[in-house]
């Protein structure tokens, strides 16, 4: 893709003496340099308001408003603020003056007779700076439209996998009722667990693009009963692990209003993760705690470290854990999603041969108006 050429970088001359501004333009005027020039501090204001400058040369003794009243001025505007101004004058050196220069907001001084080589020197790190400010903005926009681009093709893509897939699995519930008892049985088991698989992923691509170009997973809230989540999702998942030991323990009331179905996607993401990747020797055991009057609190350990390379980048997406790569590497960068789509937060703790996920919910929407 061609790169756009750059805007001319934009210097202001402010004089009040024309032959002054004339002299100034003439030692500066080069290629890709625009010179505003403005004959009071009232003009120089009126072009700050149309155009970015990346350099202001103001002449400090002018009439009805002087040089560092003018640069004052700049400094209390948000949108001059940050334009660097030189100061350009022929008799002020006395040290005070200068120090009140550069109060006003000066980055440097000139004095009059003004040498060439000293102007050029000092504006042209000025101009540089621009340049390099502009290309930094530059591969930041080109970054950011390249991530929209990347995520919305990811968002088509899911879309459009979804109707061969449903064909795929409903092709497999007719083989299987037509194969019962046949030797193509595990055949077809494998292409249902595959389907699911692939479901799945489809289904994180979605929550992917609704979290990072939607403005954030949407939930619907309803009374829920944690308990009868959590109990609902270890069922499902003793079905598919029978031979990993899952405990849960409750305590205190554990209703509120939260969006079920997506809880039941972060518990199953949080036990599966800890089935995948914790010690098979040691159960995955889940905490549950209502005590608290505004929230309740999940935690779930596993045996096993995550190690601490990983560990800060857990919920970033399209991270694996210990180089395994069942599914995209987005089922915890959607779990926090959901948790702060709730209000809620989540956490994650290694040590001591354990690793411990905690979610903290508010039992309701903490920006509902109150009655």
């Amino acid at each position: 893709m061609k790169t756009q050429p750059f805007a001319p970088v934009k210097f202001l001359l402010v004089d009040d003496l024309e032959e002054n501004l004339l002299v100034l333009e003439k030692l500066l005027e080069r290629p890709e340099l625009e010179l505003l020039k403005a004959r009071s501090g009232r003009e120089a204001l009126e072009l700050l308001l149309k155009h970015e400058v990346a350099l202001a040369l103001i002449d400090v003794q002018m009439p009805e408003m002087d040089g560092f009243e003018l640069a004052e001025l700049m400094r209390g505007a948000e949108r001059t603020r940050r334009v660097p101004v030189i100061f350009v004058t022929a008799g002020l050196r006395e040290q005070h003056r200068i120090f009140e220069g550069y109060d006003a907001g000066a980055v440097d001084f000139l004095f009059k007779p003004i040498d060439a080589r000293i102007l050029r020197h000092k504006t042209q790190t000025f101009y540089e700076l621009y340049r390099q400010r502009q290309e930094l903005e530059r591969v930041t926009n080109e970054l950011a439209d390249t991530l929209r681009f990347n995520e919305t093709f990811v968002a088509a893509i899911g879309h459009d996998l979804r109707n061969p897939l449903n064909a795929v699995v409903m092709a497999t519930d007719i083989l299987e009722r037509s194969a019962a008892g046949s030797s193509i049985q595990p055949l077809i088991q494998r292409i249902r667990s595959s389907s699911r698989r692939m479901a799945k992923m489809i289904d994180d691509l979605s929550d992917l693009t609704r979290a990072r170009i939607g403005g954030g997973i949407l939930i619907q809230r309803a009374p829920a009963d944690l308990l009868a989540v959590c109990r609902k999702v270890v069922a499902e998942l003793k079905t598919a692990a029978p031979d990993r030991s899952i405990e849960v323990e409750s305590a205190g009331d554990l209703h509120g209003e939260w969006d079920a179905p997506r809880l039941e996607q972060v518990i199953s993401n949080l036990i599966g993760n800890s089935i995948r990747h914790g010690d098979p020797a040691r159960p995955v055991r889940l905490r549950l705690e209502g005590g608290h009057a505004s929230e309740v609190c999940f935690r779930i350990e596993n045996g096993g470290e995550v190690p601490a390379e990983i560990l800060p980048h857990l919920f970033e997406p399209f991270r694996r854990g210990n180089g395994r790569r069942e599914g995209l590497g987005l089922g915890l960068y959607i779990v926090s999603q959901i948790a702060i789509a709730h209000g809620g937060e989540i956490t994650a703790h290694s040590e001591n041969g354990t690793t411990r996920f905690e979610l903290r919910l508010p039992r309701r929407d903490p920006n509902a108006p109150t009655a």
